[in-house]
Parts: structure tokens; sequence; C-alpha cells
């Protein structure tokens, strides 16, 4: 493949601009969390297969149009296998595509530390999207963008040309996102979002309001596990694969501007072409495909309540997320999705925070905050069973 006319290969890839930071990026972007071999130390040891994987991955997303690579720090071997592949094996332009990737310090020094390392390691003199990594709760909200604080550092080392655009990645709650938007110190978010988990909705008009890029965090596999999808979800987005159908929702949205698929292990490239063009608003085809999807929750007396207001509990359960895994279970037959997930619950883990329903957590829900006519203990008990797996003693 010749790299120096790279957009010689663009098949049916789409573009949008990535709010105020002027930069056309694909409405795909090739992701980096989940190479062979990946989380294995020492970080900068390259294995032959995980060198291999990443270059065919790399070279596969460039012919398909693709021209955003994401990683970040903490994804392990990444950052290392990115350098290598990019710049040593398949010598790619660095003017031919934006890299972003990620990084958390609770101080200005450590932060400038970090990210020099990080241009070292990706043999890069700057990053076109540097986003503060995890700003997942409102105490890492309010460390890292306190005055002096390692945001403000970005921004410095942004002025000397290191960083182009400086962002956040969050997990967090809307609220906290949304107060994180407000501060105006970023030019882009990176968060969740997708049929299956719509609650940010709020945070993206709020982006759009101040003009920032959206970036969308793992559609296929927190989205849902689409790309092993059960058959009922098959038929329900058919003619469609449901990784297709769920890009489109969310490309549906204007001011959403690239999902990042992280390519090969959740998502075949075989599946993008099916994106394009991908309607803004809806199409009227797709709008069937969202009706008969809306309609399923209909089947379930409670498919359409998800304990929004139940953030926080005393019980310290994480129950808008049970609830959604009970919803994917029961409506779509998402058992598969609901096993992963709902058993990485950690406590006190700011990433994938809640505690399993014991009997002393499950005295501790606050059932005022419910609707009366929800069975809430019900239903937490009930999705207990379902998808609990006991951990293997070692």
């Amino acid at each position: 493949m010749d790299f120096k006319n790279v957009s010689l290969y663009k098949p049916k890839m789409e573009y949008r601009r990535f709010g105020k930071t002027e930069k056309n990026v694909s409405v795909i972007t090739l992701g980096g969390m989940r190479f062979k071999h990946g989380w294995t130390e020492p970080r900068h040891e390259i294995p032959q297969d995980t060198l291999e994987e990443c270059r065919d991955t790399v070279e596969k997303a460039l012919y398909q149009g693709i021209n955003l690579i994401e990683t970040a720090y903490g994804y392990g071997k990444s950052e290392t296998v990115y350098g290598i592949v990019l710049n040593d094996v398949l010598k790619v332009p660095r003017d031919s595509y934006y890299l972003m990737t990620k990084g958390a310090s609770t101080t200005a020094a450590d932060m400038r530390k970090l990210v020099m390392e990080q241009l070292a390691t990706l043999k890069t003199d700057y990053f076109d999207f540097y986003a503060w990594h995890g700003m997942n709760t409102m105490g890492l909200f309010e460390t890292a963008c306190a005055p002096g604080g390692p945001v403000e550092e970005l921004l410095k080392m942004k002025e000397e040309g290191l960083i182009k655009h400086v962002g956040f990645s969050t997990h967090a709650p809307l609220d906290v996102i949304l107060k994180a938007i407000h501060t105006d110190l970023f030019e882009f978010v990176n968060l969740h979002y997708y049929y299956f988990f719509q609650r940010n909705k709020a945070a993206i008009d709020l982006a759009a309001s101040k003009d920032m890029g959206v970036f969308i965090i793992s559609p296929n596999d927190k989205g849902g596990k689409l790309s092993t999808p059960p058959q009922k979800l098959i038929d329900l987005t058919a003619p469609l694969h449901p990784v297709q159908w769920n890009a489109r929702f969310c490309l549906s949205h204007e001011t959403i501007h690239t999902l990042t698929f992280g390519l090969p292990a959740t998502c075949s490239f075989d599946l993008l072409d099916g994106i394009f063009p991908a309607p803004a608003p809806f199409s009227p085809d797709d709008e069937k495909i969202k009706e008969r999807m809306d309609a399923q929750r209909e089947l379930d007396p409670y498919g359409h309540y998800e304990g929004y207001e139940m953030l926080d509990d005393p019980s310290g359960l994480n129950i808008p997320e049970i609830l959604r895994f009970r919803m994917m279970l029961k409506c779509y037959d998402m058992r598969e999705f609901g096993l992963y997930r709902y058993n990485m619950f950690q406590e006190k883990d700011h990433w994938f925070p809640g505690n399993f329903p014991t009997a002393e957590n499950m005295q501790k829900i606050d059932t005022k905050r419910c609707p009366a006519d929800v069975p809430i203990v019900e239903l937490i008990e009930e999705t207990h069973r379902e998808l609990y797996k006991p951990k293997e003693k070692k």
C-alpha cells in the first residue's frame, strides 16, 4: 500500500468536522486497547504476533479511510506497538493521520513528564488530540481541573505545540460530565453513548452548544458485545448487522463526530461498508428498525425503567447499570453481554463501580427514590440470579 497516497484508498468512509478543532476526522476511529498480549509486562516488550496484528490492523484501517488512531498510556503495550508500526514498519507519513492518546496525572509536573514519555514512545513530535483520561468522579474532575493542575499543564503544552487539542475522556455520571464541559477548558470529549446507553444525551447536546468534538467510546463492546449478537438482535436490526445499525444510530446525531472501533478484536472490517452512507437524521428504513427495537422494550413491564434517578444509592449498588443489563437480557436476549459486564462490578473502582447485592447491601437500598410500582428489590435479585458468576478460587 502506498501510504504517501493514502487518500486514494478511501472506499466509503465519511468524515465530520471534529468541532472547534476544525479537523475532519473519519467517523470511525481505530481504537488500540485490545491487541494480543497487550496487557502483559513489561509494556515496552512487543511479541511478534502483537506486532503483526497491529501492523495488519493499521494497514487495513488506513485502506478503509480511517484517519484517526486512538490509544492511551493505560492501554498497556498499545502506545509502544503503535509507535513501532506507524513509524518503523509501515512508515506512514505523520501528516496523513491524526493521533489521539490519553493519560492521567494528578500534578502538573507529573502530567508533563507523562506526556513527554508518551511522545517518545509513540515516536512523534506532537499529539493531535490529548485527553485527560478517566475523569470519572467529581473528585477526579476537581483534581484534574484545579488551578495549576494537570489540565492547565496540558494547555501550556498546547501553547508549545506539543499538543494540538486538549479534551477529556470519561465514564462519569452525567452531572460530572456536564460540569467538566461547562469549564470551557476542553475542545473535545470522549464519552459513552449508543442505543443501549442513552443517558448521556444531555452531555452531547451541551458539547454541541460549545462546538466541542464528540467521540463515542466502545459502541460495539460496551455497547452490547454487538460483534457476537444474539439471534433476536440480528433479526430486529435486519437487514443491517447490529454493529452497523448501532453505528448509524449514533451517527444519526450530527453532533456525534466519530465512534471508536476496537479493531480487529471487537469488530470486523467487513462490517464497515454497511454503515455508509450514514444519514443524519435517520433514514426511513433506519427509523423502522428503531421502532422495532423500541417496541421490544414494551414486552417487559419494566423495560423502560433503568433507575437513572437511583445513582449513588446508599447500598453501593450500581442500580442503573443492573437494570440496564436486566432490560437487555429480558427484551433482547443479550445474556452474553450481561454476564460479561455484570461480573465486572468492582467496589470502590471509579471505572466501573458497583457492589454486588449481598443481604447487607440489599437492606440499604433507598426504595423511596424508586417509583412505587417498580419492584426494585425483586428486579435486582432477579438480575443477580441470572447474571452473577462466582469467581473461581485460585
